[in-house]
């Protein structure tokens, strides 16, 4: 295989943003459908791209001859369309989170195997060259080990970035089915288990309601807010501070306390990561910019995927990954309703 054929379920933000021109941009890659409820939508981008455009993306699947589709509707499709796209014998790109329910996880990544396809989730902040270079320092052992950490995804919220806006689904119970917890909760869950290379065995914390209102100005029926505090395996505490409310500048920042020294990724406005040593050494790194709304940056999910299906090798965010991010979102809100810690079943 040369070059993998792509049909795009759901024509939203993300797909407009990032899957579609990364595709696009890809020459071992081609956009051959489009699907989308919106007609217009769909047509519109469809003829920018040379692609035929639909609005039931189960004909898509049906009519067009492809190779994966990119998997970019509400959360609560996720799961639905990932399956139909396996019975239709292809790869499958989700975005995050996977799905709404560790059963639905469960049942794409079942879908996966008995198809003998590919599963990836669009989780796409270990692919920042930021994250990397932090990653490399990390395992190089030269910081000593890893103590505590505290990381932010912090953004004013969909309604800015939404091709819907204040309409969009992301804001709406039934389609979403979580708000910033399983927006940006998930993608920094998966982060900072891949930075420390264990697992979270503990959680706890305060997802909250506080700002965010629909049109008729009431509150949101899902979290703008979450406060997560989580323990590794081998002790590691750390913070996860969520929001759909900072409306200042964006904040995708982490910092990774050490027995050696500190590291920072994206701190600071010049240098990606630093790293400040026990001994009062500094070293800066300048590898690029963390990416944010308003600051877009490749995020490599597409590049990733063509690689793996053409090398038949397995992708770097494969089911089984966003498994784990899933379930350590879906235990901290269960753990917040309660008031309470609570353990993370594997």
């Amino acid at each position: 295989m040369k070059t993998v054929r792509y049909g795009i379920i759901g024509c939203g933000a993300i797909a407009q943003r990032r899957h579609i021109p990364e595709a696009a941009a890809n020459r071992r890659s081609q956009i051959v459908a489009i699907a989308d409820p919106v007609r217009g939508r769909a047509k519109e981008i469809a003829e920018h791209h040379g692609a035929a455009a639909y609005t039931d993306y189960r004909k898509m699947l049906k009519e067009q001859k492809l190779d994966a589709v990119a998997v970019c509707g509400p959360n609560k499709l996720h799961a639905p369309m990932t399956v139909d796209a396996f019975k239709a014998g292809l790869h499958v790109l989700v975005e995050k989170p996977m799905a709404t329910t560790r059963a639905e996880g469960k049942k794409m990544i079942a879908a996966a195997r008995q198809a003998r396809k590919y599963l990836m989730v669009g989780m796409n902040q270990r692919l920042m060259p930021t994250h990397i270079k932090a990653k490399e320092v990390l395992d190089s052992g030269r910081v000593g080990k890893p103590i505590a950490f505290e990381t932010s995804f912090k953004h004013p919220g969909p309604d800015g970035w939404s091709v819907d806006g204040p309409k969009s689904w992301f804001f709406k119970k039934e389609p979403a089915v979580m708000g910033v917890t399983g927006d940006l909760g998930v993608h920094k869950a998966d982060l900072m288990r891949w930075l420390l290379g264990e697992e979270f065995v503990l959680v706890g914390g305060v997802i909250s309601t506080l700002d965010k209102r629909t049109e008729k100005g009431r509150l949101i029926p899902l979290d703008d807010n979450a406060y997560i505090t989580l323990k590794s395996r081998s002790g590691v505490v750390g913070s996860m501070n969520i929001s759909w409310t900072n409306y200042g500048g964006e904040d995708n920042g982490t910092t990774v306390f050490c027995s050696g020294g500190v590291i920072k990724v994206g701190k600071h406005k010049d240098f990606g990561v630093v790293v400040e040593y026990r001994n009062g050494e500094r070293e800066c790194h300048q590898v690029g910019a963390v990416s944010t709304n308003t600051r877009q940056v490749a995020s490599g999910i597409i590049d990733s995927f063509t690689d793996s299906i053409i090398k038949r090798r397995k992708p770097q965010i494969d089911g089984l990954e966003g498994y784990r991010a899933l379930d350590i979102i879906l235990t901290a809100m269960e753990a917040a309703k309660t008031g309470r810690f609570k353990k993370i079943a594997r």
